[in-house]
């Protein structure tokens, strides 16, 4: 993920195009999982106590004046560009209501490839887009689209950077996004000392009783709701939460039409929690604290691994946690995958060869190939194994990760697949050996000469090059559903802008992964 540093094609090299450095090798998720990120990558705020108590000087400083919550036009981002290789200005020149349109219409569940490029434009340090004013579009709708993904910790970091309290809507999904996490504590706290912020009076009865002021709660409960302030879920759901003593005395509550964070939350608090697998992805976070069970937390880990939302170490911690104590379904995948990993842990080729074809499976019926590639593709491409099987199945894993330039020139093809495979990921594609009708279509993006149509130097000098690679994206989505065509514009158009390492990633994805098979 995220490893180009080729330089834009010659032909599309203008003032506003990508530096050098167009992607470094490291994924949003990644990133995030380190524990120094956001202290390494968000610039400290300057510290008043370095300041020194007195001047030499009596001049009267340049003063800039604006309200305190009117939102900067300065660049808000979690990544800065330094790492991405995106330019501030990528989204600056494009209309909002096409970037909410291509946001929208992106289904990216099984193309890593892509998600990876989707975490780097949402995460990236970017400037509004022009004209925006202090309504905040463009972040509202990358933060949008990170909870779609299921990626609640980034969506929460990047509300906190830009500023939760400097927009409504801001507030309301930093609210949100912090009670789907568990970590409530600090947005209630900002609520209760400045009660405009409050989303609506469902939320600040919440937060009055979850910072310990009850009988503030209760009375604004019972004012609201005389004022009809409520629906009858809501109102029935508060005053439980405010009088647990009255849960005893009701049956159990049918199942909401309408689900919120909250709701979700008051739900849990009175012992009534709901079950996140027919809720929106971003539900899942809630399964991964270990109060739902074992099996709840393994479909929740899948679920948000995925789309990327989390790592792959973190999948695999929650495999092997402990020894299935049943069998079928997502026993059978977790057994696979542990007797497979203990013979990778004691390096016996044999072992390996028994069980990695079986683990391979899991994985391709879970449609966690890439995730599992990550872990152990590169170990894979080192070593020999003793059966044809096992050789073909570790060099499409070796093939799906990040090591897949090495590989290919470590590992020997096969048959004429993999050959074609190998020169893909090494970049020198040689068209004669492609092998199907989709082989074809991706050749055509890496033969000397290939460039998009339309040429992308006009959109990037725009500042419109965020907008262009959604375009790319969307175009392959529809590649991988079976518009064989797309799939050249598609990688063209990323290897013109220089993210060459995510063509090839995707191209390969394309292949080996084939959703129509």
């Amino acid at each position: 993920m995220w490893s180009d540093r080729n330089a834009l094609a010659a032909a599309f090299v203008i003032a506003m195009a990508l530096p050098v450095s167009a992607q470094a090798p490291m994924s949003a998720i990644e990133w995030l999982d380190r524990s120094d990120s956001l202290t390494a990558l968000i610039p400290p705020k300057p510290s008043p106590l370095n300041e020194p108590p007195t001047t030499a000087r009596a001049d009267v400083p340049q003063v800039d004046v604006r309200p305190l919550d009117q939102i900067g036009d300065g660049p808000v981002g979690l990544i800065p560009a330094s790492v991405t290789g995106l330019p501030v200005d990528l989204w600056q020149g494009s209309d909002s209501d096409s970037l909410l349109r291509l946001l929208s219409r992106l289904d990216l569940e099984s193309m890593p490839a892509m998600q990876s490029l989707l975490y780097s434009l949402l995460l990236a340090e970017a400037r509004p887009i022009e004209g925006e004013g202090n309504e905040p579009v463009l972040l509202l709708a990358r933060i949008d689209a990170l909870i779609a993904l299921g990626a609640v910790d980034p969506a929460l970091a990047l509300v906190d950077h830009a500023g939760a309290e400097s927009h409504p809507e801001l507030f309301k999904r930093y609210f949100d996004l912090s009670v789907l996490a568990g970590s409530e504590g600090d947005s209630c706290a900002r609520m209760v000392h400045r009660p405009d912020l409050a989303p609506d009076f469902a939320a600040r009865i919440y937060c009055l009783a979850r910072m310990g002021d009850w009988n503030a709660a209760m009375v604004t409960y019972s004012t609201m709701h005389a004022l009809g302030e409520f629906d009858a879920r809501t109102a029935t759901l508060l005053e439980l939460f405010l009088q647990p003593e009255l849960i005893e005395d009701i049956p159990p509550l049918a199942p909401p039409a309408r689900v919120t964070p909250l709701i979700f939350r008051l739900q849990e608090a009175i012992g009534q929690p709901l079950a996140t697998a027919t809720l929106p992805r971003a539900y899942a976070i809630s399964d991964l604290r270990n109060v739902s069970g074992w099996k709840a937390e393994l479909e929740a880990v899948e679920r948000l691994a995925r789309t990327g939302a989390l790592s792959e170490s973190r999948l695999l911690a929650v495999y092997t946690d402990r020894r299935p104590a049943a069998s079928g379904g997502i026993w059978d995948r977790v057994a696979a995958v542990q007797a497979f990993d203990a013979a990778m842990q004691n390096g016996n080729p044999a072992a390996i060869a028994d069980t990695v074809t079986a683990a391979w499976a899991a994985m391709r019926e879970a449609g966690l190939q890439v995730p599992f590639a990550r872990l152990y593709g590169a170990a894979l491409s080192r070593l020999v194994l003793p059966s044809r099987p096992a050789q073909r199945t570790a060099f499409r894993i070796a093939m799906l990760s990040p090591a897949y330039e090495a590989a290919a020139a470590r590992m020997p093809p096969l048959d004429r697949e993999e050959a074609f495979l190998a020169t893909l990921a090494r970049g020198q594609v040689q068209p004669e050996m492609a092998y199907s009708a989709n082989a074809r279509a991706v050749a055509g993006a890496f033969v000397a000469g290939a460039s998009p149509d339309p040429a992308p130097g006009a959109m990037i000098a725009q500042k419109r090059l965020g907008e262009l690679i959604l375009q790319a994206m969307e175009l392959y989505a529809r590649a991988a559903e079976g518009e064989v065509k797309d799939a050249a514009r598609a990688l063209t158009t990323l290897r013109a802008v220089g993210l060459e390492d995510s063509a090839r990633r995707a191209a390969l994805q394309l292949l080996i992964l084939d959703r129509r098979g």
